[in-house]
């Protein structure tokens, strides 16, 4: 693929973080002489527009699913708890990966049932739900036939994986497959390539990869996303070609499917955004428990973008102790949900289930509390945008079309919401989504005063504004001389 000479933005570097890879970036304007011309970069420019992409971008509330090995040790090692990520267990106790794949022995999962985890997604809200079909461990969820460390193997023997799609797609939720590239239990994985041997396993291992993924696309058609990880090692950034390739192919196999651009890497090893700073596959998928800095990263605007966030501060996987770190209440995982999409975002919740095939009770009451919310509220989370008002203590604005809403957590002593309006627009009339209005007063130019409801919600509340948008409207106030 070649990349079209354009003008843009070049591309700083990227770290990894906490062993997972987050995408820093900062663009400059250069003119497009010094653009370099790639062979794996970006293969567009902009936002996706096909209805696929559409989808993807409208269901804006997601689920990610943690569930392998790890779930069995919860972070425990020979009586030790390490307080790390508890899918990152087999590195921080040092395991060797034949002790650690003879917990498939173990594995289990009696109290395990599709139908009632799709049932807990479709009544928390979420329309997307992300499946670790692969952690970096190697565990297969699915009966692949490429590798004996599957749930074939084990105990349990059913294919998990078919019967998570099966039962998600039931309950009309899209499911997107997270697969690790990187892969403990591969003896021909390689963390750099250094030496000729090197590059003869690693294409092995490419080779593996490849059959692996051909199988997931095969076998489970309906997979709407892939969501790689395991990315960010040399060996990876050396073979921009073969990520090139993968996203291709998989997008031959399933037309519409999306890529996230954690997979990416051009001919300069360059991640995420090539070395032109055009976005390489389908949303920036750097965002990572945490959201973009409200001032200076909402250039996102410009391309899609998910992010995807823990309850407890560093677990992904199932963890017996969550007193290790802090732990997010309810309410917050919300504004951070909210916030996500005010800003142009999708945002996805992680849950990690226990090794029986349960879930704790927090991320149970968890899934209650933002689906209550949701069946009320979600108007102004599905298909709603970055309003491009600006922000305002009191919460959050997000746009659907001509409808502004007003995502209320904090509610002012004063009981005046300010709304400060762009140039040549009028709001009109605000209502809470039961249709009762709520008395709106002009104050100044381009601002307003939205009275609370009388009646405390004791929840963040949404208020729907009617705006009327004019280029050009009269400006009825003079301005102070000073």
């Amino acid at each position: 693929m070649k990349t079209t000479l354009l003008k843009t933005f070049a591309f700083v570097s990227l770290v990894s973080i906490g062993g997972m890879a987050q995408a820093q970036h900062l663009h400059k304007l250069l003119p497009a002489e010094q653009e370099i011309s790639l062979d794996y970069g970006a293969d567009r420019l902009g936002k996706r527009q096909d209805a696929a992409m559409q989808k993807f971008r409208d269901n804006r509330l997601g689920a990610f699913i943690h569930w392998g090995l790890y779930a069995i040790p919860g972070g425990e090692w020979n009586g030790k708890v390490y307080p790390g990520a508890a899918e990152w267990l087999k590195s921080w106790a040092k395991v060797p990966s034949n002790e650690w794949l003879e917990l498939m022995k173990e594995w289990n999962p009696t109290k395990f049932d599709a139908k009632k985890w799709a049932k807990m997604a479709k009544e928390m809200g979420v329309r997307y739900v992300k499946i670790t079909t692969k952690h970096h461990e190697g565990f297969c969820l699915w009966p692949s036939k490429y590798t004996e460390y599957t749930v074939a193997n084990t105990p349990y023997k059913k294919d998990l994986l078919g019967e998570m799609v099966k039962a998600y797609n039931d309950e009309g939720i899209d499911v997107h497959f997270y697969f690790s590239v990187m892969d403990w239990s591969h003896p021909d994985y390689r963390y750099d390539i250094k030496t000729e041997e090197d590059s003869i396993a690693f294409n092995r291992f490419l080779t593996f990869t490849d059959n692996q993924l051909k199988e997931l696309a095969t076998k489970y058609p309906t997979v709407k996303d892939f969501w790689f990880d395991g990315t960010w090692d040399a060996s990876i950034k050396k073979n921009g070609w073969w990520t090139a390739h993968v996203e291709r192919m998989l997008k031959d196999m399933l037309p519409g499917v999306t890529i996230n651009s954690r997979l990416r890497a051009d001919d300069y090893g360059k991640r995420h955004f090539d070395s032109n700073g055009h976005l390489m596959g389908d949303y920036e998928s750097g965002y990572e428990r945490r959201l973009p800095d409200p001032v200076k990263d909402l250039k996102v605007t410009r391309w899609d973008w998910e992010a995807c966030m823990t309850v407890p501060e560093n677990q992904w996987g199932y963890h017996k102790d969550w007193s290790i770190s802090y732990v997010k209440t309810p309410t917050e995982v919300l504004e951070r949900v909210v916030h996500a999409v005010s800003m142009g975002g999708n945002m996805v919740v992680n849950f990690g289930p226990q090794a029986d095939g349960d879930f704790r009770m927090e991320e149970k009451e968890l899934a209650k509390f933002v689906g209550s919310w949701m069946k009320k509220y979600g108007e102004c989370i599905y298909a709603c945008d970055y309003a491009g008002w600006d922000k305002q203590p009191w919460g959050y604005y997000t746009r659907k079309g001509e409808a502004v809403y007003m995502v209320v957590f904090n509610r002012p002593y004063s009981e005046h919401l300010t709304v400060k309006v762009p140039k040549g627009t009028q709001v009109v009339k605000a209502a809470l989504l039961n249709g009762k209005e709520v008395e709106v007063v002009e104050t100044a130019r381009n601002e307003y005063n939205v009275n609370t409801p009388v009646q405390e919600p004791g929840e963040p509340f949404v208020i729907k504004l009617q705006i009327k948008e004019a280029a050009g409207a009269a400006d009825k106030y003079r301005d102070a001389l000073t």
